[in-house]
């Protein structure tokens, strides 16, 4: 692989505009080749060439360093092509004089310096921005580690409450703590690269399982281990804080954070009920209080592992595209470019490296026990490995898919099934059964292809969601599910395709009848299993993101939640599906494929409802936000959802009370509805259709390459919105079954879902690369209140 393509890859996607542009320099270089080729002399001949060299001096055969071109020495002819310095009158901004502009084609090579130092200034700029964070936010959890200690004392040891503890001891503990690990990141790294960040990710292992069994590694890292221990006693008398007072008086400046959102505090909050302000300390709270911590240096240090690598492969940068030049130019420049570059707090500083160090041994001690191996496997990001059986098991699933729906199809068409006198009632019962199946294969379908995609451009969608790092789903692992679905689902149509009943009982099997709802029930235990199988994080996520849904406005909302309810306002269909599913097998008679559920009061009740209930999610998340956040747009955003609300009631009205006013009713809502959706889809959520943009109605920034994309989407989104309208148009083809062209739409409303996923997470990440939003933030359990920091 190229070094352009290897560097785009190992990119922070949300800090892409803050690292050195390669491609367009390269593009600079290219001009500078191509004016050399249009000026370079027409070579000589070869054969007159091979016969000059006939007369030329005798070189000898054991004369070394012999350079009869010049006597000036490599350092002067650079000192002659480039000279760096420093400006301090722009902020330390660093400038390039080129000092062969006179040559012929020189003014290529000006605007390439030029634009060369504009990229390390930059370059430059937001890595000092991001260390000086950095190290704002490693003070705070100085003070959040000091609470910790303290709030630990006070639970494991109250009998040391009012005395000293020793400073030293501690320091001395810190002091080995680093040693040991500066000794096992010697004894792991090879003896070139050290003190260089890494391009890929480490391993789980990590270098603790490396160099342990060398008895002189083991003394050297003894003997630095001493050497740091009495640096730390000489240092001792002039450090003030050697020996402070019990951290226990930190705890009168310092309250807890109340992190976690309950419902009940939400409406303790709402209704300005004072919470209770003391700190309790037991072993509750203080597991709580770690676990906190914990996930905030996991965090932290994995900002700086990012910050390493962006110095380390912007450096790299530098010295490949400096390289390029000597090549195409046959000047040596790089050398001095390359020296102001090391010189630069870019490569001289080593702030992030000790601060690493550092928090790898606080991390170890306080979070692992001292286990190193335990320690760094936590600390250090976990490479998702792609596993063969996947791939096998995917294979062989969609291979058995395919197969039962071929064996479906023939069967369906042997038997003649299509103009059998029992498939209105088949097609009136089974299908709402198994058109459920159906529209949850298609929806993770559409969810495979988008995380492909995201993949494919680049979207970090793992940290938009917020999974927990290494247990996000590919695409490959999503199809599998998918496929698995819809194998247990055709199986169980082929099993259940019966249409004659029993001559004797006058009814159908009950085994096979109940076939559905066997497969209904064991999809959701497989949902709510609690073992460690079937990707359970992922289900414990799916979840939890629901029960949010459910529990709204009652909870923060976040963009899975929100995501998720969008997405069943997709799958109103398939709810209605699991409220036949009760009618069918609770009041009906399905041994006879009988049902009275369009006969119910209660079922038409529940019609509305169930139709509704997504949207009303959707409208109280937006409420919810609108009270947190202010943003007028989010009571737009709710009017929109109150307007789909109104459409399916008024729809709905319409399907059940065919004739008078609610067709007019139906019509009305449905196209406020659809115009308030469809303006909102490409003008908020995909940002899109912007006048005064660079690219003419569409965003400034695109991650897809092809411009009709996007206005193909635009247009299909338009289109299967009005798909929407066919029940208020009657819309009604003779060759389909009712229970068919419902299936239809609500099929063509789940494609239209997920195209529309892409686009929204594609505008959110460009938003997150525009802020270089590219870490979560973890709320932190302690707090210090006024009187505290002043006395701190």
């Amino acid at each position: 692989m190229k070094f352009g393509k290897e560097f785009v890859s190992q990119m922070v996607p949300e800090w892409k505009e803050a690292y050195m542009d390669y491609d367009y320099l390269k593009t600079l270089l290219k001009e500078i080749q191509r004016f050399k080729q249009r000026t370079r002399p027409q070579p000589v001949p070869a054969t007159l060439g091979r016969r000059q060299t006939l007369y030329r001096a005798f070189s000898g055969l054991t004369r070394r360093n012999y350079s009869p071109l010049s006597p000036l020495r490599a350092s002067d002819v650079e000192n002659q092509v480039i000279l760096v310095n420093s400006s301090s009158s722009q902020g330390g901004r660093f400038e390039t004089m080129f000092l062969m502009a006179a040559d012929e084609g020189g003014e290529y090579e000006l605007v390439y310096f030029k634009r060369l130092d504009d990229e390390f200034n930059k370059v430059l700029d937001f890595y000092k921005s991001k260390v000086g964070e950095v190290m704002e936010e490693a003070a705070v959890l100085d003070k959040q580690m000091d609470a910790l200690i303290a709030f630990r004392v006070k639970v494991e040891r109250p009998d040391q409450e009012g005395r000293f503890f020793d400073r030293e001891a501690e320091m001395r503990s810190l002091a080995s703590g680093v040693a040991a690990s500066a000794a096992a990141l010697s004894a792991s790294t090879p003896r070139g690269a050290r003190g260089k960040a890494p391009m890929v990710a480490i391993d789980e292992d990590g270098p603790s399982s490396q160099g342990r069994s060398d008895d002189s590694s083991d003394d050297k890292n003894e003997k630095e281990s001493k050497t740091l221990i009495q640096m730390t006693k000489q240092e001792k008398p002039n450090n003030i804080r050697a020996i402070r007072p019990a951290p226990l008086e930190i705890l009168n400046h310092v309250k807890m954070n109340n992190t976690v959102e309950t419902p009940c505090s939400t409406i303790k909050e709402f209704l300005s009920i004072p919470r209770q302000e003391e700190m309790k300390f037991n072993r509750d709270n203080l597991k709580k209080v770690e676990e906190q911590l914990k996930r905030a240096f996991i965090e932290f240090y994995r900002k700086l592992l990012l910050l390493k690598n962006f110095s380390f492969l912007n450096i790299l940068a530098f010295s490949k595209i400096m390289k390029k030049y000597d090549k195409i130019t046959s000047r040596r420049a790089s050398k001095a470019y390359l020296k102001m570059v090391e010189k630069s707090f870019l490569d001289s500083s080593d702030g992030v490296t000790k601060l690493m160090d550092r928090v790898e041994a606080t991390f170890i001690k306080h979070f692992s026990n001292s286990n190193r191996r335990k320690g760094m496997s936590s600390l250090r990001p976990r490479v998702k490995k792609e596993r063969h059986r996947v791939t096998f098991s995917l294979g062989f699933l969609f291979g058995c898919t395919v197969a039962l729906l071929l064996a479906l199809v023939l069967i369906t068409r042997a038997r003649d099934l299509l103009n059998h006198k029992g498939r209105g009632k088949y097609m009136s019962n089974m299908l709402p059964l198994y058109s459920l199946f159906g529209y949850i294969t298609l929806h993770m379908l559409m969810y495979a292809a988008n995380i492909y995609f995201w993949r494919r451009y680049r979207v970090n969608y793992p940290f938009i969601f917020g999974y927990k790092e290494g247990t996000e789903l590919g695409y490959r692992e999503v199809l599998l599910l998918s496929c698995c679905v819809a194998m247990l689902s055709t199986a169980a149509g082929l099993a259940n395709l019966d249409m004659e009943m029993d001559p004797k009982t006058l009814d159908y099997k009950a085994i096979t009848e109940l076939v559905p709802l066997g497969l209904l029930v064991l999809l959701l235990v497989i949902l709510l299993c609690p073992l460690n199988i079937i990707y359970r994080s992922s289900r414990f996520f799916l979840l939890g993101c629901l029960f949010h849904c459910l529990c709204a406005p009652l909870y923060k909302v976040t963009l899975p939640d929100f995501f998720l309810a969008d997405q069943l306002t997709s799958q109103v269909q398939a709810f209605r599906s699991l409220e036949f599913y009760i009618c069918y097998y609770g009041w009906g008679d399905y041994k006879k494929r009988l049902n009275t559920c369009q006969d119910s009061d209660v079922y038409k009740a529940f019609f509305f409802i169930v139709a509704a209930v997504p949207y009303w999610i959707r409208l109280l998340q937006c409420l919810r936000r609108l009270y947190e956040e202010r943003d007028p747009r989010e009571r737009f955003n709710g009017l929109k959802y109150l307007s789909a609300i109104v459409a399916v009631c008024m729809r709905t009205a319409d399907t059940l009370n065919r004739g008078g006013c609610w067709n007019l009713l139906a019509w009305i809502a449905s196209v406020i509805a659809v115009i308030f959706g469809t303006y909102w889809d490409l003008v908020v959520d995909w940002g899109l259709f912007q006048k005064n943009s660079k690219n003419r109605w569409l965003r400034d920034k695109l991650l897809v390459p092809h411009k009709s994309v996007y206005f193909a989407a635009m247009v299909l989104n338009v289109l299967l919105r009005l798909v929407w309208m066919q029940t208020v148009l009657n819309f009604s083809v003779p060759f389909f079954h009712i229970q068919t062209l419902t299936a239809l739409v609500a099929v063509l409303e789940i494609i239209r879902r997920g195209i529309w996923n892409f686009f929204r997470l594609e505008n959110e990440h460009l938003n997150n690369v525009g802020k270089y939003r590219a870490f979560k933030t973890v709320p932190l359990p302690f707090y210090y209140d006024e009187d505290g920091s002043k006395d701190e």
